[in-house]
């Protein structure tokens, strides 16, 4: 039997469901945050420019942040964010909070609903998403820090405290849920890629099975057939028609594997193919009835040498008794039905063990999604019934 080859794929090219949702997720939020963060805090901050906001530094300021705000989602849309974007969104929001003195009127900053706040909130939460933890806590750390700073250098001691605390908790709870969910989404995606994995090594299993199922249907109903009638004394002493019986089971077994080799040559005539059959057993009297009908190439040579199987065991263990094959199709159903005269029997008390009807009729047709239905009693011939359909 050939070698069946493993999976080549190795895990890390497998895919990664959980994770890309997560960083599909946390990707587009950030953006549309920084984003909606950025011009709404442009037209707050330019509608409040009393003293001491100093305009020549708050309008160019605003200009940059919504400029950057702007960069930041459109570049997170597109390629996603990096390390160096976090680090930039940072920087930018430590340096406004830092110039909050001249950049904030004073008597909007207590109750943490100044534009520069929300700023500050959104940079802490979209750098927890979008870093790892040993650098996106420490940038919240330096976002608060910060604006702790410019709040008190604005004369907000009380704002400072207050939204400082607020950012360090937005910095830990941010930190901790996504550690949790990169943790949990890890397993999900390698509990996925284990699952992947045993999936090909069994389809792989179930080739090579399925192979070697194959080989064996293809031996027993060709070589093995033809020993099994000299061992039984069916035949005897030098014979013509056995040297044409084993030239016959030569050419098919080379055909078989030929035409496994070669690509799928589409619909074919059943008719045709068992035909053939019957020209494989000329000393077989069957009478045929066989009406014109086309099926894909795998369906026919499943139906063509589960009937060459049949009729084999009829000429096997039926001496002297003749059949008859016919081939019509019912609605989307084909059906191929053999009926000899033989002595019959009892298909119950057939052994576990023997190959026949078991593999060659019946497992061939399973192969193919069709069925066989075996009608048999001692004493009253054997009916056979080959059935596939093209619906699914």
């Amino acid at each position: 039997m050939p070698a069946v080859a493993a999976p080549t794929t190795s895990p890390t090219t497998l895919d990664t469901p959980a994770g890309g949702a997560f960083t599909l997720i946390f990707t587009r939020l950030p953006a549309l945050l920084r984003l909606a963060c950025g011009l709404v805090g442009a037209v707050v901050a330019l509608s409040v420019r009393t003293p001491p906001v100093e305009p020549a530094l708050l309008v160019p300021a605003v200009a940059a942040l919504t400029a950057w705000s702007v960069w930041y989602a459109f570049r997170a849309l597109r390629h996603g964010i990096g390390r160096p974007m976090v680090l930039g969104d940072v920087a930018l929001t430590a340096a406004a909070c830092l110039a909050m003195p001249v950049l904030v009127t004073p008597e909007v900053l207590p109750g943490e609903v100044s534009w520069i706040a929300v700023l500050a909130s959104t940079t802490v939460l979209n750098a927890q998403a979008n870093a790892p933890i040993g650098w996106s806590v420490p940038a919240g750390l330096l976002v608060t820090a910060a604006y702790a700073t410019g709040a008190h250098a604005a004369g907000q001691p009380d704002e400072a405290a207050a939204h400082a605390v607020t950012l360090l908790v937005q910095t830990a709870c941010g930190a901790l849920i996504t550690a949790i969910m990169r943790r949990r989404i890890g397993r999900a995606d390698d509990a996925f890629v284990a699952h992947q994995r045993l999936t090909r090594e069994s389809l792989v299993a179930r080739t090579a099975r399925d192979a070697e199922r194959r080989q064996n249907r293809d031996l027993h109903d060709t070589v093995l057939a033809t020993l099994t009638m000299v061992g039984l004394g069916a035949v005897a002493g030098p014979s013509a028609a056995l040297r044409e019986r084993c030239a016959a089971d030569l050419r098919t077994l080379t055909a078989l594997a030929d035409a496994r080799s070669a690509p799928d040559e589409g619909p074919v005539p059943l008719d045709g193919r068992l035909r053939a059959v019957r020209a494989r057993l000329p000393e077989l009297p069957v009478t045929t009835e066989l009406a014109p009908c086309v099926v894909p190439a795998p369906v026919a040579e499943a139906l063509a040498e589960s009937t060459y199987a049949a009729l084999s065991n009829v000429l096997r263990h039926a001496p002297g008794a003749s059949a008859a094959l016919r081939l019509s199709r019912v609605a989307d159903t084909v059906v191929v039905e053999l009926a000899d005269d033989g002595p019959g029997f009892d298909p119950a008390a057939v052994p576990a063990h023997r190959y026949g009807l078991r593999e060659s009729v019946r497992g061939r047709m399973s192969s193919v999604g069709g069925r066989a239905e075996i009608d048999s009693r001692p004493g009253a011939g054997t009916r056979i019934r080959l059935e596939w359909s093209d619906v699914d």
